[in-house]
């Protein structure tokens, strides 16, 4: 047994969600979003550290990490449990975060997703982003939509990640997962293969450059349907990335593909409950109109809180609006809220009535 399946084991009868190991410093958890030390273990020396990460690393990968100092990749131990592996170099030597996979996949009744979430599995084609920090439950989210749909649909899902994360058992979808590196060169590459595979539902790991972007948005007008990750924390300024990502004299024809494209974008943020004992996800929901694709043809991302806020009625939500209602509820604090909130001014408690 790997000398590092020990610490997995500890933090996961702490029910912990993170391990992070960095030289110089004792193994640490992330325990309902905070930082933990790991009880009874010494600093990670550098012979330790090589020992602990080597030990689980593919060959391969572990000559990359000592060229590049950065790598990512999954880790299975034994049959319970899978990690997602990120090594890193810092200023005082080794360094790694690993991030439990669940090996069952939530359904989104158990996530407690809004409804308008099946909406998106029963779309026939369109571009649907999920967005949010790194730790925010994307991941989580899209694994419970494409389980909705290997359930419900008979369609053909190719997933494209770095690396893969959940692993889904084919039922009435033929699903087919690559992983970029040992399965294909890049998003970009496994896209275009995706669009030769004869798929109906295609996830891209993470949309960060143009050509991704645009093959993207090719596969939706060839009548796919596109779910994709960006790093961003609300749907206007995810509107914003997608279009600033391409030159100037392209940026009129991509608001014109995207206006048409584009059926959702859901940004999650995972909160620490009032009682401290578990994490809830907040979401902010932007959904197709004819009145969204203008406003993205014209520029104008600055309407869209409002335009949220005045469609609730058919799903819609900004964030703040997700975070009140999660205050009054009583599944957060007020504070964390505010900590959250676009609009600080709106969580300050004054013990008034909600």
């Amino acid at each position: 047994m790997p000398a590092i399946d020990k610490l997995f084991t500890q933090m996961l009868e702490a029910d912990g969600s993170d391990l992070h190991l960095k030289e110089g410093q004792v193994p640490k958890i992330r325990l309902n979003g905070e930082i933990e030390e790991l009880v009874g273990h010494p600093k990670l020396t550098h012979q330790l550290m090589s020992t602990l990460l080597s030990g689980i690393c593919p060959a391969d990968v572990w000559k990359k990490y000592g060229k590049m100092g950065d790598v990512d990749f999954a880790y299975s131990m034994g049959g319970e449990s899978r990690f997602r592996a990120n090594y890193y170099r810092h200023f005082d030597g080794f360094g790694a975060i690993f991030r439990i996979i669940p090996v069952k996949i939530l359904t989104l009744e158990q996530l407690g997703t809004p409804d308008v979430f099946k909406r998106f599995a029963e779309l026939k084609s369109g571009l649907v982003l999920v967005t949010g920090p790194t730790g925010s439950g994307k991941s989580t989210t899209l694994a419970a939509i494409i389980d909705y749909i290997n359930k419900n649909y008979a369609r053909k899902i190719v997933t494209i990640e770095e690396p893969v994360e959940f692993v889904h058992v084919s039922r009435q979808c033929i699903i087919t997962h690559r992983e970029v590196g040992p399965d294909t060169k890049s998003f970009t590459s496994g896209l275009r293969g995706a669009l030769k595979a004869d798929a109906d539902v295609i996830l891209v790991g993470e949309m960060r450059d143009p050509e991704t972007i645009e093959l993207a948005l090719t596969a939706v007008e060839m009548g796919i349907l596109v779910f994709g990750t960006l790093h961003t924390n609300s749907a206007p300024k995810t509107v914003d990335r997608i279009i600033d990502v391409f030159p100037a004299k392209k940026k009129p024809a991509i608001r014109a593909i995207l206006a048409n494209a584009l059926q959702g974008v859901v940004s999650q943020q995972l909160l620490r409950s009032k009682d401290g004992t578990r994490r809830y996800a907040a979401h902010e929901i932007l959904l197709a109109t004819q009145a969204l694709g203008a406003v993205i043809r014209q520029g104008e991302t600055v309407k869209l809180a409002s335009f949220m806020q005045v469609n609730r009625g058919i799903g819609m939500q900004t964030m703040d609006d997700c975070l009140w209602d999660m205050v009054k509820a009583e599944k957060i604090s007020m504070e964390e809220a505010h900590r959250k909130a676009s609009d600080k001014d709106r969580f300050v408690d004054s013990n008034d009535d909600f």
